[in-house]
């Protein structure tokens, strides 16, 4: 995969870009001034990041995989140490599909009655390959989501979800907060690099 270069990102205008941000030159980026990116952030071949009013805020240590697309009006909010499989995509705004309104963008508002609703995704929230998560989702901290689920609402901390709709299937283990704890020590402790540019 080739990743674009530190110049090549700030030149995108971005909201915000914190170190070590990997994306791939084969990335779509619409409205990288609603987009805000953390550290250790990479975002994989053919993904598609389209930002409406509300913006994409994507935080710290952030895997996005091949094929995957957030879009949207409403913010999509990505936590720490979040992980998108590949394929997963998240819309923070969606058509009427009932047939009391008429659907697409190229239709004017008036005629259509689009839902725009803000998504959040908390830390240590995984989903898996190919599903779909709708305007309005809250995905709480630590909840999984297996491949191929409809998520329309809120996935409980560290339960397991799946299916369409997506339902509670289990629970999910804990050990994964001590590992975070452990790893956010050891970077605290790491020795500053003395070579380092002022």
């Amino acid at each position: 995969m080739a990743i674009l270069l530190r110049s090549e990102i700030d030149a995108l205008g971005f909201a915000s870009v914190g170190e070590d941000v990997r994306i791939s030159d084969k990335v779509a980026l619409y409205n990288c001034s609603c987009i805000s990116l953390g550290n250790h952030v990479r975002i994989d071949d053919y993904c598609v990041l389209s930002a409406g009013k509300g913006g994409i805020e994507i935080h710290d240590y952030i895997h996005i995989a091949v094929y995957c697309s957030l879009i949207g009006e409403e913010k999509i909010t990505i936590s720490d140490f979040a992980n998108l499989s590949s394929r997963v995509s998240i819309y923070s705004s969606n058509d009427d599909y009932t047939g009391m309104h008429m659907t697409n963008p190229m239709v004017p508002p008036a005629f259509t009655g689009v839902v725009h609703e803000d998504v959040f995704l908390g830390k240590h929230v995984i989903i898996g390959s190919g599903s779909v998560i709708l305007p309005g989702a809250y995905l709480d901290m630590g909840s999984a989501v297996g491949s191929l689920s409809l998520v329309k609402g809120r996935c409980e901390q560290f339960k397991i979800y799946a299916g369409v709709p997506a339902r509670p299937i289990g629970e999910r283990q804990r050990n994964l907060l001590l590992l975070e704890a452990a790893f956010r020590s050891k970077l605290q402790s790491a020795p500053v690099d003395s070579h380092e540019e002022s």
